[in-house]
């Protein structure tokens, strides 16, 4: 089998299907409220919202990182992008949406990758941590690792809600 549908494999798995490790990352925001996802049950951490905002930017942010051969080094205010101004249902579902559609558009511009191009490293010239030293194969496994990470966090807040 070719790696790309493998990586897709993974990448599916890890946001909305059936992981070996636990639960996807969606599976942990089932049934989370917006109210729920701005709450701060650890002062010091970032809420479930924080999360899926960071989560849905960062996704972006590879897939670019990939189509345009750059390592773009994100600032504070990309890598924690500030909340919306009103914390509401409809901005919170506003949220959901941007993280499926980074999912989607990653999923459609992997599937035109052909093997040979997992293998290139980004940006050769740019200095870790922020993506010099990385293939494109390692990038696309660090997006699945990112959204089981964050979904166990996820799934820690929420245990803190009830």
């Amino acid at each position: 089998m070719a790696e790309i549908p493998r990586l897709l494999d993974q990448l599916r798995r890890a946001f909305d299907g059936d992981p070996w490790c636990g639960p996807s990352l969606l599976t942990n925001l089932e049934g989370i409220t917006a109210a729920q996802a701005a709450q701060h049950p650890i002062p010091s951490a970032h809420s479930i919202w924080e999360i899926v905002v960071h989560v849905a930017n960062w996704t972006a942010i590879v897939r670019r990182r990939i189509a345009d051969n750059k390592p773009l080094q994100p600032g504070d205010a990309q890598d924690w992008p500030a909340l919306p101004a009103e914390l509401s249902a409809a901005s919170w579902q506003h949220t959901l949406t941007a993280l499926r559609t980074a999912q989607q558009q990653l999923l459609a511009f992997v599937e035109t990758l052909p093997d040979a191009e997992l293998g290139r490293t980004i940006g050769a010239t740019f200095e870790p941590p922020q993506g010099g030293s990385y293939t494109t194969h390692q990038m696309l496994h660090g997006v699945a690792q990112h959204y089981l990470y964050h979904g166990g966090q996820i799934a820690l807040l929420r245990k803190l809600l009830k």
